[in-house]
Formats: C-alpha cells, sequence, structure tokens
C-alpha cells in the first residue's frame, strides 16, 4: 500500500502550525514563493505628502518608487528511515502512521525554531526583565537573572506604542519559566481577567496590556552582549533566555515545497524506506526592526566582596 504523498504531506503542514501555533501571526507570504526557494516581499515606497493651503501651482509632481525584501527558505529533511517487511505484514499501515507522526513532529519543531530565530530581533530592540531574581535555566547557564514581571511587559506596550505599532494583533510569546514568573507576578484579579482573554483555539493562554499572550517550551535565546544565539550553538554560562514580541504585520512567515519520497520493496534494506523534505522560512519586514522587540533576561548587578 503506498503512502499516499498528497495526504502525508498535506497532514505535515497542517501539523506544522497546529503545534507552534504562533507561526500564523504573521503576514503570510506563501503566495510570493518563487519556484519554492526565494520568497519576494514588495515594499511600498514613501507617501507622496500632504501640503496645507496650497498656493504654488502646478504642484511638483514626483513618482514613488517600491522596493521589495527578498529571503531564501531553508530545506528541511528527515533521516531516511526503513519499515522493515516484517512491520509492513505485521501492523500493516500503523507503522507508517507511527513515522510520520514521529517526523512531522520533529519537522515542526525544527521549523518553529528557525522562525523565532528568524523574527528575533538585535541588541537594540531588547528589553530587558528586571523582576525577582531566579535560577539561569538555559543549557550551561549559571548563576541569578531577573524574572519576567508585570512591569516589563507594561515597557513594552510603552514602546510600540510610542512606535505607533496598531493595537489590534500584537502578540507575546514566553517559555514555559517566563509564563510562570509572569503569573505568579499578577494579582489575584490581574491573573483572573489575565486568564478570562485566553482562546485556547487559536494558542492565546491570556491578553495582558493589549498583548496576546502565548506559550511554548522555548523561545529565542541570547548571549550576554544580546546577540541572538540559536539553540543548537554550544550553551555558555552567560547565556540569556528571550521572550519575543511582535505584530503580525512586522514579521512574515512562508512555507515553500513539502515533498514525500518512498521506496517501496528496497532489494537492499528488505523494507519500505521513506523521507520528507520541506522548505520554509521567515523574516522581520520592517528595516527599523519596529514592530518587534524581545525582553531578555536582566542579570543582577554583581554584589560587592
Amino acid at each position: 500500500m503506498a503512502i499516499q504523498k498528497e495526504i502525508w504531506t498535506a497532514a505535515i503542514v497542517e501539523n506544522l502550525f497546529a503545534s507552534n501555533s504562533f507561526l500564523s501571526k504573521a503576514f503570510n507570504a506563501d503566495e510570493y514563493v518563487n519556484q519554492g526557494k526565494t520568497v519576494h516581499i514588495p515594499q511600498a515606497g514613501a507617501p507622496s505628502g500632504v501640503k496645507k493651503n496650497r498656493t504654488e501651482l502646478p504642484a511638483t509632481v514626483a513618482k514613488r518608487t517600491d522596493t521589495d525584501v527578498t529571503f531564501v527558505l531553508d530545506e528541511y529533511t528527515t533521516n531516511p528511515i526503513c519499515i522493515p517487511h516484517a512491520d509492513t505484514v505485521e501492523l500493516s499501515y500503523d507503522k507508517r502512521e507511527s513515522v510520520l507522526r514521529n517526523d512531522k513532529l520533529k519537522l515542526a519543531d525544527e521549523v518553529a525554531l528557525s522562525f523565532i530565530d528568524a523574527w528575533s530581533p538585535a541588541a537594540t530592540r531588547c528589553i530587558e526583565t528586571t523582576g525577582a531574581e531566579v535560577d539561569a535555566y538555559t543549557p550551561k547557564a549559571t548563576g541569578k537573572r531577573k524574572g519576567l514581571c508585570k512591569a516589563d511587559v507594561l515597557a513594552l506596550m510603552t514602546k510600540f506604542n510610542a512606535e505607533d505599532i496598531p493595537q489590534e494583533g500584537r502578540y507575546l510569546l514566553l517559555d514555559a519559566y517566563m509564563y510562570s514568573q509572569l503569573l505568579a507576578d499578577l494579582t489575584q484579579s490581574e491573573n483572573m481577567a489575565f486568564l478570562a482573554c485566553a482562546d485556547a483555539a487559536n494558542g492565546i493562554v491570556g491578553k495582558l496590556f493589549g498583548f496576546n499572550v502565548m506559550t511554548r517550551s522555548t523561545v529565542a535565546l541570547y548571549d550576554a552582549t544580546k546577540a541572538k544565539k540559536a539553540w543548537s550553538a554550544e550553551g555558555a554560562a552567560t547565556d540569556l533566555a528571550a521572550a519575543l514580541a511582535w505584530h503580525e504585520q512586522s514579521v512574515c512567515r512562508a512555507l515553500g515545497e513539502v515533498k514525500a519520497f518512498e521506496n517501496e520493496g528496497d532489494p537492499t534494506f528488505y523494507g519500505d524506506i521513506y523521507s520528507f523534505l520541506i522548505r520554509a522560512g521567515g523574516r522581520i519586514l520592517r528595516s527599523d526592526n519596529k514592530g518587534v522587540a524581545a525582553i531578555v533576561q536582566g542579570t543582577p548587578a554583581t554584589k560587592a566582596g
């Protein structure tokens, strides 16, 4: 029995955004994928301008110069896996379904982390946490860090308001620890109001200061200089965990081609071999990075000896 590539491919794509629902809260650039590899997103030029009580006629005519931003999709491939002939006879389709389930979950996690890295801004767009001291919890990190508190989210709101970021469509993604720290900092009434705005179907666990709050096990990672760092990199004692905030029109995501490969009845492995490939990518849309910010762990001052 064939693996029904179209059905399996659709299941992988659906799972990418169902398991990590924050990925859907962004500008969808799928339609700009050229030949499944490069994404081109049109960028409108500056508006023509407005003049009050114009006295000079004819008015000067100008042309608007539009540009575009581009990025290349990364390619993710699963390791080929063999299902022995005995399994296909004794277990039938269940073994194949198990393979798909495990592989698509792994793909979803890898793609999600790549989007977080692509959306994580530079140090100039970082806000430090200011809450009570907590233990460092990123891999190989040591010492103390400042926890997340509601004042940090308020500072984030002020930053977005000052930059005229629209009120609707703001999101804040917290890791498991920062989410707990925030809840602990809210009063009982604030906590009730926060949870009352939860929308489980869309992955939103609450709303605070205009931000739709979402959570996952890990979010962003920064080094001691506030430079973003990949989770696959070697951990350091001074690493800093970070939350990610954005407006849905300030970041984009694109999903390219998804392919399922099969080699049934392989004579050298005496079984069926399957693997999957997907192209995905994203970026911050604005060149000034407005509408995107990171809340990075602050480090307590060193106490004098």
